[in-house]
């Protein structure tokens, strides 16, 4: 039976209730030259949700910079980016969330996020060698929030310690506006020889398709489609779109994936991650010019009388799509016999450049693979954006409207804010949850560092990865706020000792049907362009996540999150945020202004919502940086440690305290003491010199054209300010390593 002779067809109000315009509806029509059956209505409403197709996002992340003489996989093309780092290695990173889950059901939520960009690593035949994530929370006074992160982080901390990969960093920011939408995006980075490199295509006709690993039953059903919706009173409903994770299993699917794709009998492989079969089946068609008939009746399922289009759309985790060659059907399933994993061949290609799906010998669904996807058939928009009226109103503020201080127990007060600041303070009470040292790659579990630095074995080298962004500068303003985030990563990298390579991004952002947010977003891909650009660190891939957003709080923070890969070709250029001992001299790299804009001093301890971002300047940040580096592979400095939240006061602190240390400086008498302490104006790193190579430091600094000053000493014991004691290397270990933690467990 063709399925257009279905009895009772579905309307444009069904095509609304699955998340269809429309016109949307109308272009299906055209397309298939008939009305589609529901199953084909929901191939389509899912292929062509925002979650999968980028049809209001792809226009501006076209702009993005995408090439190097590094990139071996074009932006957006395969599971995850791919960067040569030399000696017939290559890496393979990417970003994704997993936001609108985590919200409804955290611990899966997050654990199917570790899972699934875990697989689109090791899809690309990379064995993953670390992850690192990125949180984003409300207010911890309330029971929905400290819920939703333990959740979380069990879940984060469950899977990936079960998976045995290493999380080796991260960061946790906290804010009101991601009081109903919390942030979770995962990060994973593995490494893969370049001439074992996994692609995800079809081709060749009577090539077997088979799916592999686990069973396919109905969690995460429209899941991509929950995800391109707000947030609302009956999100809980859609419990059913989220999945559910086994780290054993995947454990199992990392090793026999490998496997088959070493033994050069895989053509084309792809995770099943958002959109299920329909979205493996469909790109990799797609992406080699070809078809496929399969017959979802051959797919092992765990749930009795499923219905095809819950075949299609089923999230179930753990599970692949593969095309291998003809004639190797028995070696394939051999190998995931041994892994003791379901091995199903379920279809073959062909070249009709058509899906056609059967169950029990009829015609389910019958679609061009190519009118499904990004860059071929999907919609794209161009959507309005328009300038929200706050933005002026953050550019007024004066720092005059705020009083400077006025003696020793005032700047005391603030600093003990600063520290036990959530969003500043240790999070200790996540990262213990996490196993950092399995894999025994780790290179900075015990020497702090900006950066997490990972050996590749086997081998000198290291990668050096971080993911960055504070949200509250792209608030202020989308595109300062969001190079800054490019910036940082880069700055955190070179702080390490590591070479920038490239990034990958998440961008988090509301409802783009609204002016206002969608000129967040613009703004923030404007930012990051111009960033990249200056960097060379072009844009491998990543997600957009759009409606993370309510009707009742509006959108949260806009949230681009940057994922950006370092290089260390020698071990020796490591290095350490931590003073090394009382004595050595520290100094200020950059300029330190009288800007408070967008500092968490300002936020939280003044109370002053309202400002720009913090000052900041491309060519500035640039010129820091090359000195950085040139300092580092010198053996210049014994410390370094950039400036980003909680200003200058922090940075301090944060050296200091792993080694049980303190710190005297003088203030600059030309900047306020405010501004001077807890400012965030960009573009500094504090390092740490010893006596004997202060001379060597200051000839190489006044050869440069970079702003550097003397702040004072490392202390044995206190933070002080002109001698005047502000608090004990003791009492600021204390409150900055359990404040999270006492909020947690009360």
């Amino acid at each position: 039976m063709h399925p257009s002779t279905e009895a009772h067809l579905p309307t444009v109000e069904t095509a609304r209730k699955l998340g269809l315009l429309t016109e949307e509806f109308e272009k299906i029509n055209q397309i298939l030259g008939r009305t589609p059956n529901f199953t084909e209505l929901s191939i389509f409403s899912v292929m062509w949700s925002e979650h999968c197709s980028y049809k209001n996002s792809i226009v501006w992340l076209k702009t993005l910079p995408k090439d190097s003489p590094r990139m071996l996989a074009k932006a957006g093309e395969e599971n995850a980016g791919l960067v040569d780092i030399g000696d017939g290695l290559a890496c393979s990173f990417k970003i994704e969330s997993h936001n609108h889950p985590s919200a409804i059901e955290p611990y899966q939520g997050a654990a199917t996020g570790v899972g699934g960009i875990n697989r689109d690593i090791f899809t690309m035949g990379a064995r993953p060698i670390a992850q690192l994530n990125s949180l984003r929370f409300g207010n911890l006074k309330l029971d929905k929030t400290r819920r939703l992160l333990k959740g979380v982080v069990r879940g984060i901390g469950n899977y990936g310690n079960a998976f045995g990969i290493p999380t080796v960093g991260g960061e946790v920011f906290f804010d009101d506006s991601f009081n109903v939408n919390p942030l979770v995006n995962a990060f994973s980075a593995g490494i893969v020889k370049t001439d074992q490199v996994a692609k995800a295509i079809s081709y060749g006709v009577g090539n077997p398709v088979f799916i592999v690993g686990s069973a396919t039953g109905k969690d995460g059903i429209h899941g991509a489609t929950f995800a391109s919706e707000d947030i609302g009173e009956h999100s809980a409903e859609k419990l059913p779109a989220v999945q559910v994770g086994d780290p054993f299993q995947e454990k199992l699917l990392l090793e026999a994936t490998l496997e088959v794709i070493a033994s050069g009998n895989v053509i084309g492989i792809q995770d099943m991650g958002a959109a299920g079969i329909i979205c493996s089946t469909s790109e990799m068609s797609a992406k080699g010019e070809h078809g496929m008939e399969i017959h979802l009746d051959k797919v092992p399922t765990r749930q009795a009388n499923m219905v095809p289009f819950e075949i299609l759309l089923s999230e179930s985790q753990e599970r692949m799509l593969i095309v291998v060659k003809k004639g190797k059907e028995a070696e394939t399933q051999a190998i995931f016999d041994k892994w003791d994993l379901n091995c199903a061949q379920i279809g073959t290609v062909t070249d009709t450049k058509r899906l056609h799906f059967y169950m029990h010998g009829e015609l389910a669904a019958d679609v061009p693979a190519d009118d499904l996807v990004l860059g071929g058939g999907a919609p794209v928009y161009h959507r309005e954006y328009r300038e929200p009226a706050y933005y002026k109103k953050y550019q007024q503020f004066d720092i005059q409207s705020v009083k400077d201080f006025e003696n020793t127990e005032a700047i005391s007060e603030a600093a003990k804010h600063i520290l036990s600041h959530t969003n500043i303070a240790s999070k200790k009470w996540v990262y213990e949850q996490y196993d950092s040292m399995v894999g025994i790659a780790n290179r900075s579990t015990n020497a702090p560092s900006d950066a997490a630095i990972v050996r590749v074995l086997g081998s000198d080298k290291s990668i050096v990865i971080t993911v960055d962004c504070n949200s509250r500068y792209v608030q202020a303003d989308p595109e300062q706020g969001c190079a800054i985030a490019v910036a940082e990563a880069a700055r955190n990298i070179v702080c390490s000792g590591g070479e920038p390579v490239a990034i990958t991004n998440c961008l988090n952002f509301g409802n783009p049907y609204v002016p206002e947010v969608y000129w967040q977003f613009v703004g923030a891909i404007k930012g990051m362009k111009k960033a990249c650009e200056k960097f060379s660190t072009p844009v491998t891939g990543g997600n957009v996540s759009f409606y993370n957003q309510s009707s009742d709080e509006g959108p949260v923070f806009p949230t681009p999150t940057i994922g950006m890969l370092g290089l260390m070709e020698n071990p020796a250029n490591q290095m350490t945020l931590d003073f090394k001992k009382a004595g050595d001299l520290i100094y200020l790299v950059g300029a330190s202004r009288n800007d408070l804009a967008s500092s968490q001093y300002l936020y939280s301890y003044l109370g002053v919502k309202e400002s720009p971002a913090p000052h900041f300047d491309l060519e500035d940040e640039f010129a820091v940086q090359a000195v950085i580096k040139d300092l580092v592979t010198k053996r210049m400095i014994e410390s370094a440690h950039d400036v980003s939240d909680g200003g200058l006061f922090a940075a301090l602190a944060e050296s200091a305290m792993p080694r049980g240390l303190g710190f005297n400086i003088n203030p600059d008498k030309n900047i306020r003491l405010d501004a001077f302490l807890f400012g965030e104006s960009q573009s500094r790193v504090v390092v740490s010199v010893t006596p004997e190579g202060n001379d060597a430091f200051v000839k190489a600094m006044q050869a440069t054209q970079v702003k550097f000053s003397l702040l004072g000493k490392v202390h044995a014991a206190d933070f002080r300010l002109e001698e005047k004691p502000l608090l004990t290397s003791a009492g600021a270990k204390e409150l900055y390593d359990n404040a999270l933690g006492k909020i947690m467990e009360a």
